[in-house]
């Protein structure tokens, strides 16, 4: 690990004063950290956030409102997320390992780093941690990078599962710097990697994640998330999927489809979501929507089994919607 400042601001303003170009925000630190002793990453300035006002879990004008240092742990356990919002509960308990989630906060995740492995091997070229240097992951060990999102500079997948949840809800995220404070849709915070994967999202230097909010009609409660992972616990997704479905007299009249481990973000499915609605909820009709979740996909060596796993992942979060309880 490299010398670096360090400061732990009381205020917003005062953070985002200190922080400008080569500085890093420090939330939970379970990735920043990490990334720090691995060399893959060297601020010259670490802002400690952890005493900002940035918290709280509440419901309010058919919205769900969390602050953006919330813990994971903590909104995994809150009561109301879990009953109005399923698919997030689901999303957090099946995120890393419960001393991690007792440490991460809900910010900090939705920027977590990929854990491609070239990408964190500092021995080895990769595009996302130096520009132009070249991407092995297209033609060397590839089985858990993504299928949907690639370019030729990058086949990395996005790590979080909460994100992909929030995406699938239309969560937006608030942002402030010392020049404004707005609110863009987290789907829109993030970037493909084109011939740029080392831009990661569209937050400018200095910004920084204030606080998530969640649109909650009453249907969102049949929402859920899947997640396929080689064992049981403390494991990235081959694949997941987020799914909400609003189902009235045995029709779908509204979804909400996004999938992760699958892709270079958090992915949304709208030629999914458009062929469930307006038919009966039926397994049939199912599979036949979820297929659509391939359509332009670009599997390679070692990971074309994503192309059938991510429409039975699909499958498998509808059925649970509708499943008999």
């Amino acid at each position: 690990m490299r010398p670096f400042a360090f400061s732990a601001p009381r205020s917003v303003d005062e953070a985002l004063d200190g922080a400008a170009s080569g500085a890093a925000f420090l939330a939970g630190g379970t990735t920043l950290v990490d990334l720090m002793k691995l060399d893959v990453v060297a601020p010259e300035r670490v802002v400690d956030i952890n005493s900002l006002p940035l918290h709280g879990v509440r419901f309010a004008g058919g919205e769900l409102r969390i602050g953006a240092l919330e813990r994971m742990a903590g909104i995994a356990r809150h009561r109301d997320v879990a009953t109005r919002c399923p698919a997030v509960t689901e999303a957090l308990l099946t995120s890393a390992s419960p001393q991690l989630r007792n440490m991460a906060s809900l910010g900090g995740n939705l920027l977590q780093r990929t854990r491609c492995e070239y990408f964190r091997d500092v021995r080895s070229p990769c595009n996302k941690r130096e520009p132009g240097s070249g991407c092995p992951a297209r033609t060397g060990e590839n089985r858990t990078h993504a299928i949907l999102g690639t370019s030729d500079h990058c086949v990395a997948t996005h790590a979080s599962d909460v994100a992909v949840a929030l995406v699938a809800l239309d969560a937006s995220v608030r942002l402030r710097s010392p020049a404004r404070d707005h609110v863009v849709k987290l789907d829109d915070l993030y970037r493909l990697p084109g011939d740029r994967p080392e831009l990661e999202h569209r937050l400018t230097p200095g910004e920084l994640i204030t606080e998530i909010v969640v649109p909650v009609p009453p249907w969102v409660r049949n929402s859920t998330y899947v997640k396929v992972r080689d064992r049981r616990s403390y494991e990235f997704a081959l694949a997941s999927a987020a799914v909400a479905l609003d189902v009235r007299d045995g029709t779908v009249r509204d979804a909400h489809v996004a999938v992760g481990g699958v892709a270079t973000k958090p992915w949304r499915l709208p030629q999914v979501e458009a062929a469930l609605v307006g038919r009966p909820a039926h397994p049939d009709n199912f599979i036949a929507a979820a297929r659509h979740a391939t359509d332009d996909a670009l599997p390679l060596a070692h990971n074309g089994f994503k192309m059938e796993l991510v429409c039975r992942t699909i499958v498998a979060a509808l059925l649970r919607l509708v499943a008999p309880r």
